[in-house]
């Protein structure tokens, strides 16, 4: 954070770019096509153990990076796998590619394999996503943007979100591998302010059953870094460029009253790039991205930061450095912050307390 502007002056720079960026004339793009086959066979059994192969093709745009899900029946459990790294908790397996086998191109195919145990039955997995998305043999868009600029048609997202949540996305720009560390972080980030506005207010926010929507972004690092800046600062570039295509590719609006959403990029220019908050939006670069992954300093910082841009899209504005509260830089001291009780009242009265129960 030394490297960083201060975050006490977020929140207001932060209303005026995403007001700002709503306005800016986005490239009109076609949304990224996904689909996926999988081919899951068991190649060997024996007394309480067995072998199996797991074949993956990309049906849709190509992709660097993957990580396969599925649900394993009761008794079963992954011992040993190559070309890929395999994890298990519970009956839920997650495979990440490992780093020669993580570009997939249209059409293209890659393999992998492991020896487990089981009671009982051995069944085949019925059911798989791939980076998010079910693999059911077919093509769909991500997210389905409106066929012209002029469209008065809302893009309706793959999967319906509950209304009235917090609504969360990591957007991978498409020069950067799928890592399975930041979906999981940050959803662990949200799950920890969620806790803690519980403990603060009486009441929280509800997430989505899918936590952190994965969406794969429609230009490289360097488009969303460099792209409609004002002069040399980019400061404010990524997660402009972030926001303003999240809102055309989901239909969200700024503010929406259907949800409260946090978007995070794995994009930042060095010292220069960051985020903040305004009411209904939390908008966060790579560097708070990084740090809900593990991969940036002590988890408490990234907490703290977390609570202090909610209470923002909540609707706090910042208060004094010195203040205890975490809408100051006394939110570096999480979890020993608290809200005061008139922002407690303000966030229970304002235009998103009614997500709270």
């Amino acid at each position: 954070m030394g490297t960083r502007r201060i975050r006490s002056l977020l929140a207001v720079a932060a209303t005026g770019v995403l007001a700002v960026t709503a306005a800016v004339l986005a490239p009109v793009a076609s949304a990224a096509a996904a689909g996926c086959q999988v081919n899951y066979t068991i190649s060997s059994q024996w007394q309480g153990g067995f072998g199996a192969n797991v074949a993956i093709t990309n049906l849709g745009d190509p992709i660097n990076g993957w990580s396969l899900r599925w649900t394993f029946a009761s008794g079963l459990a992954v011992a040993q796998a190559w070309n890929s790294t395999v994890t298990q908790s519970g009956t839920a397996v997650t495979a990440v590619n490992v780093s020669y086998n993580g570009v997939l191109g249209t059409g293209g195919s890659t393999s992998f394999g492991f020896n487990g145990s089981f009671t009982g039955t051995n069944p085949v997995p019925t059911a798989f996503t791939l980076n998010g998305v079910a693999c059911t043999g077919g093509v769909v868009p991500s997210g389905s943007p409106s066929t012209s600029p002029s469209s008065s048609s809302t893009p309706v997202p793959s999967s319906s979100p509950a209304l009235k949540t917090v609504r969360v996305f990591w957007l991978k720009p498409t020069d950067v591998a799928f890592d399975q560390r930041y979906p999981d972080g940050i959803a662990a980030v949200m799950r920890e302010a969620q806790r803690y506005y519980r403990q603060e207010l009486g009441k929280t926010f509800t997430l989505n059953s899918t936590v952190v929507e994965v969406v794969t972004g429609e230009h490289d690092r360097n488009w969303y870094i460099t792209t409609n800046c004002s002069g040399s600062d980019h400061y404010w570039c990524v997660v402009g460029n972030m926001h303003q295509e999240l809102m055309r590719r989901f239909g969200i609006a700024n503010p929406d009253s259907r949800w409260l959403v946090v978007g995070e990029i794995s994009a930042e220019e060095t010292n220069q790039s960051g985020g903040g908050a305004s009411p209904g939006w939390v908008v966060l670069s790579g560097h708070d991205a990084d740090g809900a992954a593990g991969i940036n300093g002590p988890m408490n910082r990234w907490y703290g930061g977390m609570v202090h841009e909610l209470g923002h899209a909540f609707g706090l504005p910042d208060s004094t450095s010195t203040d205890g509260t975490p809408m100051s830089g006394s939110f570096y001291d999480y979890p020993n912050t608290h809200f005061s009780q008139a922002q407690k009242n303000a966030i229970l009265s304002g235009p998103y307390g009614g997500l709270l129960s």
